[in-house]
C-alpha cells in the first residue's frame, strides 16, 4: 500500500477560508464555527460564515424585549 501517494499535506493541514458574508479570508479553526461535531477536523465540518458575521447576524435578529408589546386589553 502506498500511503504517501494517497495522503497529501493539504489534507492534513486545514486551510484558510473566505467568508461568504464579509469576504475576508480567515483561518479555518480560529475564524469559523464547527457545524458538525461527529466528523473529524475536516474543512467541510466548518461553516462558511465567520464568527464575527455570525455574532452580528444573531444580535441583529434578536427580538426586541418590550413587555406587553403584543398584548391588548381584552374587550369583554
Amino acid at each position: 500500500m502506498d500511503l504517501d501517494g494517497q495522503i497529501k499535506l493539504g489534507h492534513l493541514l486545514l486551510n484558510d477560508r473566505k467568508c461568504r458574508v464579509c469576504g475576508e479570508t480567515k483561518n479555518l479553526i480560529d475564524g469559523f464555527y464547527r457545524t458538525r461535531k461527529d466528523r473529524g477536523a475536516v474543512a467541510s465540518s466548518y461553516s462558511y460564515e465567520c464568527k464575527e458575521c455570525t455574532i452580528r447576524r444573531i444580535i441583529g435578529n434578536k427580538r426586541k424585549q418590550t413587555l406587553f408589546s403584543d398584548w391588548n386589553y381584552p374587550d369583554w
